[in-house]
């Protein structure tokens, strides 16, 4: 019984988090793919888009495994889970090959569904690896890479936290489009210097996809996958120490 609950978990993880990047890839290839206009207009709503899209992605994927997990889709929830909120360690490794996976499938329809495409934009998809993992502005200086990343993340943890703390001011069933705005606004504030990955199997799948399929620069020759991997797994173990020692402690019980 306890085998199938936890089969059940890790199909609620790969399903939650394959739609998520069908939402937040899918309108990345749409901007890149379909946005060329005049040079300097901005078309086909640009980061704007992105940032909304991805958002909504959040909160359908919350909406799709929040019953059965609690909807982590992401390596660096599970982790700050297992370390501030009691998560069962033996559990870790099995959400995060699950989350990891739903994001690889999520990438792998995308590119699908934009097959055609893709070969009319970048035939030798040499230019396009980017719809589908971040890279840096800069990719001189990788450092700004870590510090969006870390505060990307610490920001989304310390406020899932507060939203889903019932110490706190909980929204009720609104919190899935509460955390869904948080990553809207994240993207709005962090998205430029690295993509805002804020999740390792949000960009390790995808990239790993890349990978297979044939992209070039992919980013794993260059170490810069390390960079949204790591980033957020620090991130949000900070975040949630800054929620758990800077608020919930004197909250009321």
């Amino acid at each position: 019984m306890q085998q199938k609950s936890l089969v059940g978990e890790l199909l609620a993880e790969f399903i939650g988090t394959m739609v998520l990047l069908l939402f937040g890839l899918g309108v990345v290839a749409s901007v890149v793919l379909f946005g060329k206009g005049v040079p300097g207009e901005v078309v086909n709503g640009g980061t704007t888009n992105i940032n909304i899209a991805w958002g909504l992605g959040v909160t359908m994927g919350i909406y799709i495994a929040g019953k059965t997990t609690g909807a982590h889709l992401n390596p660096a929830v599970t982790v700050t889970l297992a370390v501030f909120r009691g998560f069962s360690w033996g559990k870790v490794l099995p959400y995060v090959a699950a989350q990891i996976a739903g994001a690889f499938a999520g990438a792998a329809l995308v590119f699908l569904n934009y097959r055609v495409a893709f070969e009319a934009f970048d035939p030798g998809l040499e230019k396009t690896a980017s719809v589908f993992a971040t890279v840096p502005t800069f990719p001189m200086d990788p450092m700004y890479g870590w510090i969006d990343q870390i505060l990307g993340t610490a920001l989304l943890l310390l406020m899932i936290l507060a939203i889903t703390d019932e110490k706190n001011t909980p929204p009720g069933n609104m919190a899935p489009i509460m955390v869904g705005l948080i990553v809207v606004a994240i993207g709005m504030c962090f998205g430029t210097m690295h993509g805002y990955a804020i999740n390792p199997a949000r960009d390790f799948g995808p990239r790993l996809f890349t990978l297979i399929a044939g992209f070039k620069n992919t980013g794993f020759d260059g170490g810069v996958w390390i960079v949204p991997i790591v980033g957020p797994l620090i991130g949000g173990l900070i975040g949630a120490a800054v929620y758990d020692f800077g608020i919930r402690k004197y909250l009321p019980e």
